[in-house]
């Protein structure tokens, strides 16, 4: 990365007191981190780091099971260091003591590989998630000792690295192999960083640049296993070379974990034809591929994008991780370029305030693995069996739980999405109740942020600068928001002077000074693109970066004949009683009268309608309340128009 780049502030320099995401960390830190550890030592996770475990007895371990640990250790450590707690230190270091016990002589860490098929290490790189784990423990280590101080995870897993470091590359007798789950290249780039040792950066862009090559390395190993070549290597994106690839194909989770290690090896390496293709894949994935909560990946098979504008609602899969995934993307892509573009901070806002948060109850105990848009109870029992409880109500865990763990460490590291800074430049890409001090020509400069956002219009920023000091403010403008206003010392900035969607405001600062940014936020009706066929005559609800939804428990259950009018007037009001307290949205629409149909499944369209009343909630918060459908796309009455 060029010196003098902008970079983002890390969690531990931003300090969260906000009305919205104060509560949910708070019960991360008091619910579902601790809910995690319990999950984990249940189901054999961290048991399996005892290496005791033989044939015949129960409780095998897994493939994944290490990346779970790993997340979780991560969403601990960040915790620990907002929040200092004895008895959760002590359970992260046991963890530690047994991976450190666990390790073998050469470095290798896993414990499904040393205890279950030892005779197998790095023989099904593209089936077996044995690299997957492996970047998931380097990214909980590089966390650990950024937020801790303490080397000694760190160091066992340094050893790991250097030990995968001496099987995979282009030397005599290494491996020209690569993950097949992706998230192992980004870890790579992150243990450089604390480390500054280039063999890790150089390991990572080897990754990068072997994936897709011919002869194809999938089909070396499946030959000396005896097995049959895949058919289709979209699904881990290994179709083509990464430089070749121009749509965002396969599995969801991984292509999110891909770009962004490509975005992360392209930033430090100053790669300008990687660079390239991650803004080609953003804009297929963001103005093609995906949905209006922030979700990607819309179908069940293979948990994978399918093809422009296939964005079905009842059947969407919209993993929790994948918009997690989308996430990490965008704040990367943020720094890619000199200077930071609104349009990926917007996408990284709509996913973080819709999908993300709609992985997880209110009260943190309960998640989803899949995010779809629109949930008929009674017709997905019908059609899918209570096996798939999981597409409409939330649950307590996941056999495959790589969602609540994921949901774990984004909530316990939140504020490095909020600010980035260079040395003469501040940007403010999210407006969360908060503090941070960076430096900025040597000056100290503290920053705080007080606002009631998303559900009120107005952003207060306090200017603190321990001297004065002359640097560029950036305030985004997010895209959703028109007649934006900006006041310096309770006087309007007339000409706004706006660079990639962020309003700059270059001054010499003085303690005391203040700016007041206004973002208004009427109710607005959004259409999708007339090839999203699900959505044709049919308008979805946003106000600010909030999606809305209709649920049943406030609603007629009759969901989908609700019509809107060209004439409907949306009412947003504060409930503090509701929800734990959010902006709901009411209005008037139609509703077909259902007398005279016992008996009769078709008949001429004679129905009168009757006015109904509605109630939209914020998505991220439905089913926190009893079990009924839901629906974000409300169909509208186009007659009308």
């Amino acid at each position: 990365m060029k010196s003098g780049s902008i970079a983002p502030v890390p969690f531990r320099r931003v300090s969260v007191d906000d009305r919205f995401w104060s509560p949910r960390m708070e019960t991360n830190r008091l619910v579902t981190i601790p809910l995690g550890y319990e999950k984990c030592r249940e189901t054999g996770r961290l048991d399996a780091w005892k290496l005791d475990w033989k044939d015949g007895d129960p409780c095998r371990p897994h493939i994944f099971w290490d990346s779970d640990v790993a997340k979780w250790m991560e969403a601990a450590a960040c915790s620990l260091y907002i929040h200092p707690d004895n008895e959760l230190k002590k359970k992260l270091d046991g963890v530690i003591t047994s991976m450190e016990k666990a390790q073998q002589p050469d470095g290798y860490l896993n414990s499904y590989f040393t205890t279950v098929e030892p005779e197998n290490r790095w023989t099904n790189l593209r089936d077996r998630h044995e690299l997957y784990c492996a970047g998931h423990l380097i990214e909980a280590a590089v966390t650990h000792f950024s937020a801790t101080g303490d080397d000694r995870f760190l160091n066992i897993i340094v050893r790991y690295a250097d030990c995968i470091d001496s099987v995979f590359g282009n030397g005599e007798g290494q491996k020209r192999g690569y993950p097949g789950h992706e998230e192992l290249e980004l870890a790579l780039v992150k243990l450089f960083g604390v480390t500054g040792e280039s063999r890790y950066l150089q390991l990572a862009a080897f990754f990068l640049n072997e994936r897709g090559t011919r002869p194809h390395y999938y089909d070396l190993e499946s030959a000396s296993r005896g097995e049959d070549p895949a058919e289709n290597y979209e699904y881990w994106q290994a179709h083509l070379p990464v430089r070749e690839q121009k749509e965002a194909v396969g599995h969801a989770v991984r292509a999110m974990y891909l770009y962004s290690g490509m975005a992360d090896v392209a930033a430090r390496t100053g790669d300008n034809e990687l660079a390239e293709t991650c803004r080609l894949l953003w804009r297929n994935v963001t103005g093609k591929r995906m949905y209006i909560t922030g979700g990607v990946g819309s179908t069940e098979r293979g948990e994978s994008f399918t093809a422009d504008y296939d964005l079905p609602n009842e059947t969407a899969y919209a993993e929790t991780c994948a918009a997690i995934g989308l996430v990490f993307w965008a704040h990367r892509m943020l720094h890619l370029d000199d200077k930071p573009a609104a349009k990926y901070a917007d996408v990284m806002e709509r996913s973080l305030y819709n999908c993300v948060l709609s992985g997880v109850s209110l009260d943190g105990t309960r998640f989803f693995y899949t995010n779809p848009l629109e949930v008929r109870p009674g017709h997905a029992l019908a059609q899918s069996g209570l096996e798939n409880n999981y597409r409409y109500s939330r649950q307590e865990w996941f056999n495959c739980s790589c969602c609540p763990t994921n949901i774990m460490r984004i909530l316990s590291s939140f504020g490095q999405y909020i600010y980035s800074s260079s040395n003469n430049s501040i940007y403010i890409h999210l407006y969360v109740g908060s503090t941070t001090e960076v430096m900025i020509s040597g000056v100290r400069v503290k920053i705080r942020q007080e606002t009631d956002y998303p559900w009120q219009e107005t952003v207060t920023l306090y200017m603190e600068p321990a001297e004065p000091v002359e640097f560029s403010l950036f305030l985004r403008i997010p895209g959703w928001c028109e007649n934006a206003s900006v006041e310096l010392n309770g006087k309007g900035i007339k000409q706004l002077q706006i660079i990639n969607g962020y309003v700059e405001v270059s001054r010499l600062w003085r303690k005391e000074d203040t700016l007041n940014l206004n973002l208004p936020m009427p109710v607005r009706k959004i259409e999708a693109h007339p090839e999203v066929r699900g959505n044709c005559g049919k308008i979805a609800i946003m106000r600010g970066p909030i999606v809305y939804c209709l649920e049943e428990e406030d609603n007629t259950p009759d969901l989908n004949d609700i019509r809107l009018d060209s004439s409907t007037e949306f009412k947003a009001e504060y409930d503090e009683t509701l929800l734990g307290g959010c902006t709901v949205i009411t209005g008037t629409a139609r509703i077909r009268n259902t007398d005279g149909w016992v008996d009769r499944l078709y008949r001429p369209s004679v129905t009168e309608t009757m006015p109904v009343e509605i109630k939209a909630i914020p998505y991220c918060l439905w089913n926190n309340r009893r079990q009924g459908g839901m629906i974000v796309w409300i169909s509208e009455n186009l007659s009308e128009l």
